[in-house]
Formats: C-alpha cells, sequence, structure tokens
C-alpha cells in the first residue's frame, strides 16, 4: 500500500492532504492519485467488515476523500476535454433511504474514469429514475442502498423500468454494504457490485 493509501485509511486526515499537494505540484496524474485512494477507501472498508471501524470512520474517510476530489477536479477537468466520454452512468440511492457516502465514492472514481454521471441524489423515487434513463438514453442505472428494508424499492425501480418498455435499453447495477446475489435476483437487476472498484470495472466493460 502507498504512502497516500496509508495515510487515508488511517484517517491522517492532514498528512493526506500534504501528500495530495506534494503529488499536484509535481505534476502527477490525477487517475494515479485517485487509484491510490481508492486502494486506501477499499482497506477502510475492510477495516470496517472486521469490526475495527465504525460508521462514524466510514463518514470521515468520505469527507476526506471529497476534499481530496475537489483538488483533483481541476485536474480531471483537463483531462477530459482532451479524452472522449466513456458514456452515461445514471446513479441514485433509492426512495426511503438517505446514505450517499458510497455513491457519492463510486460517482466520484466513475468521473474520475472519464464517464459522464447523472447523480440523482438521494431518496429518489422510481418515476425519477424512469424518467432519467428517458432522457439521457444512460446505459447503466446504479441504485445504491444501506438500509436492506429498501430492497423492495430497488426492485420497484426495475419494475418501472421495464414498465416504461426501457429494460432493454439499460444494465441496471445495485450496490450498498448489505446488497448480494440473493438482493440481485429478488430485485430483478443485471448486476450487483461488492464493492466500488468492482461497480467502476461492470460500468467499464458494459460501455467497451
Amino acid at each position: 500500500m502507498g504512502e497516500l493509501a496509508h495515510a487515508l485509511s488511517n484517517m491522517e486526515e492532514k498528512r493526506v492532504y500534504e501528500i495530495i499537494d506534494k503529488q499536484i505540484a509535481e505534476g502527477a496524474n490525477p487517475m494515479d492519485i485517485i487509484q491510490e485512494c481508492n486502494d486506501g477507501m477499499i482497506r477502510v472498508g475492510e477495516l470496517f467488515s472486521e469490526g475495527t471501524y465504525f460508521i462514524s470512520q466510514l463518514i470521515y474517510s468520505a469527507e476526506i476523500l471529497k476534499k481530496v476530489m475537489s483538488k483533483l477536479d481541476p485536474l480531471l477537468s483537463g483531462l477530459k476535454v482532451s479524452g472522449s466520454v466513456r458514456g452515461k452512468v445514471i446513479i441514485g440511492t433509492v426512495k426511503g433511504d438517505i446514505h450517499d457516502i458510497g455513491k457519492n465514492i463510486v460517482a466520484t472514481l466513475l468521473r474520475g474514469s472519464g464517464f459522464e454521471v447523472i447523480d440523482l441524489g438521494v431518496d429518489v423515487p422510481s418515476e425519477k429514475f424512469v424518467d432519467a434513463v428517458k432522457e439521457t438514453n444512460a446505459k447503466i442505472l446504479g441504485l445504491s442502498a444501506l438500509l436492506n428494508f429498501t430492497y423492495p424499492a430497488m426492485k420497484e425501480v426495475v419494475e418501472a423500468i421495464s414498465a416504461a418498455g426501457l429494460r432493454e435499453k439499460v444494465k441496471i447495477i445495485i450496490g450498498g454494504a448489505p446488497v448480494n446475489e440473493q438482493v440481485r435476483e429478488f430485485t430483478g437487476a443485471d448486476h450487483y457490485a461488492k464493492d466500488a472498484v468492482e461497480g467502476i470495472n461492470m460500468c467499464k466493460e458494459i460501455y467497451s
């Protein structure tokens, strides 16, 4: 694990910003910086799964990452101007759930990977997802949830997409801490991503 990933996983906020500022000043590739931050966030997730970290640490790490991305956004914008957009991805947290930590991380990494992200926010009703698919012609719809009682809301979105005649036009990926293959089967989604990196790789594959 690199110095930056190590500092992020240890919640050394000041150290993270010092390393980022130094790397930017030295002309480092922002995508390399994002990759190392992602490594750090994966470690945070592992520590959370082990019971070493709690939800407060997840929130804190996400806040650090948000500030890191604000430093990198100008550089990423410059990269995107010279390159083509990979494709459009709609993302949102389903109705009944207001958690957005995981969603925001995925959205950030998607943008860093060259995707155009349509972020609908949290507590999003199914009709809003349907409208977004109609308006953007995005090939991917990402549904996020942290609360297991919102699984029916995910299923409702999938059914609403089908009812609108759009099911064949979009791949639906679900994600969130409690999501697994059984939840995917219940909702009727195409894929479930166990973490942000897997979700990004799925999006790359769908648009390849």
